[in-house]
């Protein structure tokens, strides 16, 4: 291991590698030093950890922390529009995903009742029903059409709608201020208008199930006396957008990668046994959901190296689940690889609260759409589908596909 790298200035973003690949630059840095130096666009000297060892080893320390409030936010990329962080961010009551112990605890364990493995195998054969109802829609369509638009976004937003008891109804709406709040490069009016627009109609609708619930988590939230509207409407800011924004890019930027290796695709087709091997070699190895920050409370040790106190540390996951120390040929996507210890939905206190449901929506809607579209298609050059490296959860924007007839 060669600690004389090049310390990258900023954050590689750019898929010059492939679509589904790893930036370049991250790969040479985690072959070169796993764990190592970082300069941010305003000068803050941080951390970027690539290996996987390290980044399992990170999201096990609450040490490394989860929260916006304990110093200035630092971004690993340029953010024209967004002024530069001077003083810490407030923390937003019910936004678990940036607490720590043992306020994360309190929150959490209100929600894995919600998110058990029993509860969510209950839940299959009606999110079977939701894919198929909805590919029989896609199969109503003249093609060429946007898989994203028709397949990939609906059934996730479907199926979270109905957990939470959000209207789906109202889809357009919260798709459409979830989507502006997950652009990367936008002014700090833009992101803000985004997320109180989002806040506001969730407030609202915690504040009607606190009165009047019904069957559906939020309401189950609602009975709890000790969560405040505020933390009701936060967790329910999460859940919507992770619930919908996740599985929505892993089904149309697995679809794209399955339709760029046909011998795979169709041995998944006539093999459905095939399929939860599948899924968690898609979660490996394109891992949507990729970046994730820390923050040092402490001089922290890691990989050989010392984290001083007040560090940023920047952890992809993707580059974690193409480590050739942990993976054999780790940029080759096989299904019949055991991905078993990937760490695409995470790791430690934070590891995905709805990692059950995404596998469940992912087998059923993969398998539906192999099953009832065998001559599935792109309909344009590989090249040409428009990628997510300017959001923070990866996928395709659009991806056109085209078929030649339909099978039940």
């Amino acid at each position: 291991m060669s600690a004389t790298a090049d310390i990258p200035h900023g954050l590689p973003v750019e898929r010059d590698a492939g679509p589904f690949d790893p930036p370049r630059e991250i790969t040479r840095l985690r072959e070169a030093r796993p764990v190592s130096p970082l300069v941010f666009p305003d000068g803050h000297e941080g951390w970027l950890v690539t290996g996987y060892e390290a980044v399992r080893q990170l999201m096990a320390d609450t040490r490394f922390s989860s929260r916006l409030d304990l110093g200035v936010v630092h971004v690993p990329y340029e953010t024209p529009g967004m002024p530069a962080a001077t003083e810490p961010s407030p923390q937003i009551p019910g936004m678990f995903i940036a607490m720590d112990p043992p306020d994360h605890s309190r929150l959490r364990r209100r929600l894995t009742g919600a998110f058990t493995v029993k509860r969510m195998k209950a839940l299959e054969e009606h999110i079977a029903e939701i894919v198929e109802r909805q590919l029989d829609h896609l199969a109503g369509l003249t093609p060429p059409v946007d898989l994203v638009e028709e397949f990939a976004l609906p059934v996730p937003s479907l199926v979270i709608c109905e957990l939470l008891g959000v209207p789906y109804a109202d889809r357009d709406t919260f798709q459409a201020d979830s989507a502006r709040f997950m652009v990367r490069e936008q002014s700090l009016e833009e992101k803000m208008g985004a997320y109180v627009a989002l806040n506001t109609y969730l407030a609202e609708l915690v504040t009607a199930k606190r009165a009047d619930p019904g069957e559906d988590i939020l309401s189950d939230l609602a009975r709890h006396d000790d969560l405040t509207v505020e933390e009701l409407t936060g967790a329910a800011f999460l859940l919507l957008l992770a619930g919908h924004e996740t599985t929505a890019n892993m089904l149309s930027l697995g679809t794209f990668a399955l339709l760029e290796h046909p011998d795979q695709l169709a041995e998944l087709r006539d093999d459905p046994e095939l399929m939860p091997g599948a899924v968690e070699e898609l979660m490996r190895y394109l891992s949507v959901a990729d970046i994730f920050y820390r923050y040092a409370t402490d001089d922290l040790e890691l990989g050989g190296e010392t984290i001083t106190k007040g560090s940023t540390v920047v952890v992809s996951l993707l580059a974690a689940n193409r480590d050739p120390q942990r993976f054999d040929n780790p940029d080759e996507l096989d299904i019949h690889r055991t991905a078993r210890g990937h760490v695409g939905f995470g790791h430690g206190v934070h590891q995905c609260l709805g990692q059950q449901l995404a596998r469940i929506e992912m087998r059923a809607g993969f398998q539906a759409l192999l099953r009832r579209f065998p001559n599935l298609e792109l309909a344009v050059p590989a090249d040409e589908v428009k990628l997510r490296t300017d959001m923070n959860i990866y996928g395709v924007h659009e991806l056109p596909v085209t078929w030649t007839g339909t099978a039940q």
